[in-house]
């Protein structure tokens, strides 16, 4: 039973998912599936050349493969807390469970890429709903006091999902093929089924205000849906098919990005003028709640950002593999996995942002550290320079997590996970759509800065290129052997000074937002629901 304290302050156990049995049984068997949603976003990325041969497609028809999955995750995920309210949460989880499941069946099954891209759909639109359900049930399961470390667990699966992708997927597809990238979810997505089943508990406080909520007509807010769908589905595309498209040179884009902002201003005017909102947008009136949001956003966009670069950079210019570029993020997961106990046992015991603060600039050292790679770093030197940055991101997603429902009320717990997860993953979109742009414009000029250097008349140009004929001689044309190799090397060099200044401008992204942590109101989540001083 909820001690006063608790109940004061606004938390009270009538709405645990735990039921009978113990809270942490209840942490690891809502975390499997979402584990496996997570792991889904970045697994497929690495095993887009072999769908595209399997499936007798050009790589950038296999793109949507990806793409798809992303708008059906942006278009369901803001919807999932007023879903789980309608439906029931433990009904939606166990929905979601089983549609993402059949949804990787057929996706492993596909004979091309129409029906490929239509089960990512269904996919994308099952998976969407777990990690916004799973927050919404341990923040209701959890007292203040220890959803630091309820949310650790969380973080495990945020966090360390994406990391492992490429590199689990790189390996079942060297080793098996491209089918089993998807087909690995069937037997998890069985057994998480049945677990969710047995173990996950629907409160009677949930089910009588599911009750009310029918009894006085359910109410679809068609209209928020459609704004949400349109909205969300087309900044998605955008931003994913934006560089590949050129932008806006692109009348795709240009339509794609009119439609989402049109959508995105209509659907703002919508729901804060509605009485049933789809989308509670009313929730931001919390300074604290708009402030993680931020912060969320800021953090997905640093993680997923990277997490794409890093092995991209270690394919581009030093020709790894993709399994191998992604062990050298490996390392940096066992240290996310090696620091998350340390983040939620010290959420709730310190102020908020005495972590978040501190961790965002371990962000700026990390990206700056980055910033000061060379052409000729060792595997060594690419694991470690992860390994700073995903040392810290424990000490953002965790306490993040924990102050986000601080002051709202509980029943709101499920709009604003979905919220929160819309922040992740729209910051993670913005920053992998980000990096992209500024890497294509920054290797641009890179490279024309070094040709115009190359000049023929300078005495070091004709010495090297002397020498180099000497070394060719008999291979080939003796002039343009070298000059071929000139030029790959102007490439090679402009590629990773271009990732050099990626890595600074995002660093000056976390910069210019850590300060704003401070705004938030002074205190730690503590035994109650509010903040303690």
């Amino acid at each position: 039973m909820a001690s006063a304290a608790a109940a004061a302050g606004g938390w009270d156990s009538t709405r645990s998912a735990a039921g009978p049995y113990s809270p942490w049984l209840l942490v690891g068997i809502i975390s499997i599936p979402t584990f496996m949603e997570v792991l889904d976003t970045s697994i497929a990325n690495v095993s887009l050349d072999h769908i595209a041969g399997g499936l007798s497609i050009s790589t950038d028809q296999a793109t949507w493969v990806l793409t798809s999955y992303l708008v059906a995750n942006a278009i369901i995920i803001p919807i999932s807390g007023w879903l789980s309210d309608a439906i029931g949460r433990k009904r939606y989880f166990m929905i979601s469970i089983a549609l993402f499941t059949l949804s990787s069946l057929m996706c492993g099954l596909a004979p091309n890429l129409t029906t490929l891209v239509i089960a990512r759909v269904f996919q994308g639109i099952g998976g969407g709903g777990l990690a916004p359900v799973e927050q919404s049930m341990l923040a209701d399961t959890f007292p203040p006091k220890q959803r630091g470390m309820a949310f650790a667990a969380f973080a495990i699966v945020v966090v360390v999902g994406p990391v492992l992708g490429p590199t689990l997927g790189g390996y079942i597809t060297e080793t098996w093929s491209w089918h089993w990238v998807f087909l690995i979810n069937v037997p998890i997505g069985i057994i998480s089924f049945f677990l969710a089943n047995t173990f996950v508990h629907e409160s009677e406080t949930i089910k009588k205000d599911r009750a009310k909520l029918l009894k006085r007509g359910l109410r679809i807010d068609y209209v928020g849906v459609a704004l949400v769908a349109l909205g969300l589905g087309f900044l998605e595309i955008t931003l994913d098919r934006g560089e590949r498209e050129d932008w806006f040179s692109s009348g795709f884009i240009v339509a794609s990005a009119g439609i989402a902002i049109v959508s995105l201003v209509s659907l703002i005017v919508w729901e804060l003028n509605h009485d049933d909102p789809v989308l509670d947008l009313k929730l931001l009136k919390s300074r604290n709640f708009s402030l993680t949001l931020l912060v969320m956003g800021v953090t997905g966009m640093i993680l997923f950002g990277t997490t794409q670069l890093i092995p991209q950079m270690l394919q581009q210019v030093l020709g790894y593999s993709a399994f191998d570029a992604g062990l050298a993020l490996t390392a940096g997961g066992l240290a996310t996995l090696v620091m998350v106990p340390f983040a939620g046992r010290l959420t709730g015991m310190v102020d908020v942002r005495l972590l978040l603060f501190p961790a965002l600039m371990v962000q700026a050292f990390a990206l700056w550290n980055m910033s000061h790679l060379t052409a000729d770093i060792s595997f060594t030197d690419a694991a470690i320079a992860r390994l700073f940055q995903a040392a810290a991101l424990p000490f953002l997603f965790v306490p993040i997590n924990a102050v986000a429902y601080v002051g709202l009320p509980q029943n709101k717990t499920a709009q604003a996970s979905s919220m929160l997860n819309v922040a992740r993953n729209l910051g993670g979109t913005i920053g992998i759509s980000m990096a992209q742009t500024l890497l294509s414009s920054n290797r641009q000029i890179h490279q024309s800065v070094l040709v115009e250097q190359l000049n023929p008349l300078d005495p070091r140009y004709n010495d090297w290129l002397s020498k180099a004929q000497g070394a060719f001689t008999g291979v080939g044309d003796a002039v343009t052997t070298p000059l071929a190799v000139l030029y790959q090397q102007v490439q090679r060099q402009a590629t990773m000074l271009a990732f050099l200044d990626v890595y600074r401008q995002l660093m000056i992204v976390v910069l210019v937002v850590a300060p704003l942590v401070f705004l938030m109101r002074a205190g730690k989540t503590g035994s109650g629901g509010g903040m303690v001083h």
